[in-house]
């Protein structure tokens, strides 16, 4: 039977990313009752199936801290919300420091963490080695932790919400691109796709790393941009050999043990290029096994099994754009996450969710606007790799 295409809509959302499914489900959840959701692949067929799936609380700017922590709170309480297992794993993220100034700069992060009730400390390095025994570090300065930090399955969690929104009565669309947003006299009026014309007085820019190209439809600049990350995998090996998540900001890597004793890790390219491709390259094979083995000399010898890269969709100061555009009335903009999409996307949605329906949200996204930009008003996030 042929899929019935709707006209119309209260909420047209464009893309089924985490953040998509995610602000549909919590939109449904609110009273919503014509939301649809525009997907030109599958849902999980972009950056969100391709990411780490790291989730932490440890940042260095009180906003992603807040955002953090209940993004956290949502995903430990999400199995019993959802009715399906998202893969979470609390392995807590081990940050490594190699500089002294890094170090510092770790330890006003935790200061800051702290105060917002998020439980990481300052750990010497016998206690690191506690933490991940295996770890070789003897040239880092100092360390943090935090014990609820860790990893959810991106596929798991975001077809979770997929589930039940669409349990709720949210429709999504498949294999249909979004090639044009409807404006009139500032306020948006519809969407042109592949398969037609939906009107609604509400759109949602979830689209990963072709957001800024959906604003422009609109007639919005976002100074947004995408870049390629690699990610390996390995073989499965002996469970508890990278027991947390070690992180570097200094030293450029992250690296992890999955629930089935494979290793994946990954780093920030040189540079930080526009790019929109999705090769692989032998020189981050080379470079990121050399960098497992030093950190990790237990590893030696265990083959890569998988190699794979995905889009960062980059802001200026490191930091998500979520909100309605001040330019086109019902245009809401949910993007520029800067690699940490999968770990925001439970309180993302739920927030903008909130600001749809309400116009308001139970944490204060206003600084989180894209004018912030034009005013120079950027909220630099030093905690990313």
């Amino acid at each position: 039977m042929a899929e019935e295409w709707k006209r119309s809509a209260d909420v047209v959302i464009i893309g089924a990313g985490i953040q998509g499914c995610s602000i549909a489900y919590n939109l449904a959840k609110l009273g919503v009752k014509d939301v649809v959701v525009l997907e030109k692949d599958t849902p999980t067929a972009g950056s969100t199936g391709r990411c780490a799936a790291g989730i932490r609380a440890q940042w260095g700017t009180k906003m992603n801290c807040q955002l953090g922590l209940a993004s956290l709170e949502i995903l430990e309480n999400l199995k019993e919300e959802l009715g399906m297992d998202i893969g979470l794993h609390q392995g807590g993220y081990l940050m490594v420091a190699y500089k002294e100034s890094e170090f510092e700069q770790l330890k006003k992060n935790v200061a800051l963490q702290n105060s917002l009730g998020i439980t990481s400390r300052v750990v010497s390095k016998e206690e690191a080695y506690e933490i991940c025994p295996t770890l070789s570090a003897e040239d880092a300065v100092g360390f943090t932790y935090h014990h609820r930090d860790g990893h959810a399955d991106p596929f798991l969690t975001t077809i979770a919400y997929h589930k039940a929104a669409s349990e709720r009565g949210v429709r999504f669309y498949k294999f249909t691109e979004c090639t044009g947003i409807k404006v009139k006299d500032g306020e948006v009026k519809g969407v042109v796709t592949t398969r037609g014309e939906i009107d609604t007085p509400v759109v949602v820019d979830a689209a990963g790393p072709y957001a800024q190209h959906i604003a422009a439809m609109a007639g919005i600049n976002l100074p947004l941009y995408s870049e390629r990350h690699e990610i390996l995998v390995t073989e499965p090996v002996e469970f508890g050999v990278c027991p947390c998540m070690l992180m570097s900001f200094s030293g450029n890597y992250y690296i992890q043990q999955r629930p089935i004793g494979s290793i994946i890790a990954g780093c920030s390219p040189e540079g930080h290029p526009e790019d929109y491709s999705l090769g692989n390259t032998w020189n981050f094979l080379e470079h990121m096994s050399r960098v497992i083995v030093r950190l990790l000399p237990k590893l030696g010898g265990v083959r890569v099994v998988r190699q794979w890269s995905g889009m960062y969709n980059m802001s200026p100061d490191k930091q998500p754009v979520i909100g309605e555009s001040k330019e086109v009335k019902g245009f809401y903009i949910s993007a520029g996450f800067s690699g940490h999409g999968f770990m925001f996307g439970p309180i993302s949605g739920k927030l903008l969710a909130e600001l749809i329906v309400t116009g308001t949200s139970s944490i204060p996204i206003d600084v989180l606007n894209y004018d912030r930009f034009e005013r120079g008003e950027l909220i630099e996030e030093p905690a990313v790799v």
